[in-house]
């Protein structure tokens, strides 16, 4: 069942979907070289360790884009989440319309009570922001659309990822 706004879409536009939707998983070989990092992340992460976090969030992207075999992309962490009347900024994924870079922004800090985010959300929002990337640089589908299939992705690699992680 296609989400509300499909009816608006292009006819190109509602194909990329179409392929989109149609993808459920992916699958990481030996998702347990991952460990380390996620660990690096997760302790970062609690400490409230903006720079290490990073670090390692980059770390962790550079193995997945190497995984898959796409070009890097920058990951900046922030602090505090930006919030307006629509609600909470999680993440933002951000490339050059002639893919000349690529960039993930997540924030670590809720916007409201400025406490750090739980890793698992944390760990959710990167996941998802990368997915973006993935649709573009190694689909190749010019769109990266939330689609079911799109969160069915995100939540294939979740879960090779955290499986035995505290």
């Amino acid at each position: 069942m296609p989400f509300a706004y499909y009816k608006r879409l292009k006819p190109a536009q509602k194909r990329i979907y179409e392929k989109s939707n149609s993808i459920s998983s992916l699958k990481l070989p030996a998702s347990e070289i991952f460990d380390p990092v996620l660990q690096a992340i997760q302790t970062n992460l609690a400490k409230g360790v903006r720079e290490g976090t990073e670090d390692e969030v980059q770390r962790f992207m550079a193995y997945l884009c190497q995984t898959f075999k796409i070009p890097s992309v920058k990951v900046r962490v922030l602090e505090q989440r930006p919030s307006k009347n629509w609600g909470e900024l999680h993440g933002l994924y951000q490339a050059h319309p002639q893919g000349r870079w690529f960039l993930i922004t997540v924030w670590m800090r809720t916007a409201k009570r400025i406490q750090v985010v739980a890793f698992k959300t944390f760990l959710r929002t990167i996941l998802h922001e990368f997915l973006h990337h993935l649709d573009y640089t190694y689909f190749k589908w010019g769109n990266s659309f939330h689609t079911e299939g799109f969160y069915q992705r995100e939540t294939s690699l979740f879960k090779q990822l955290v499986r035995e992680l505290p």
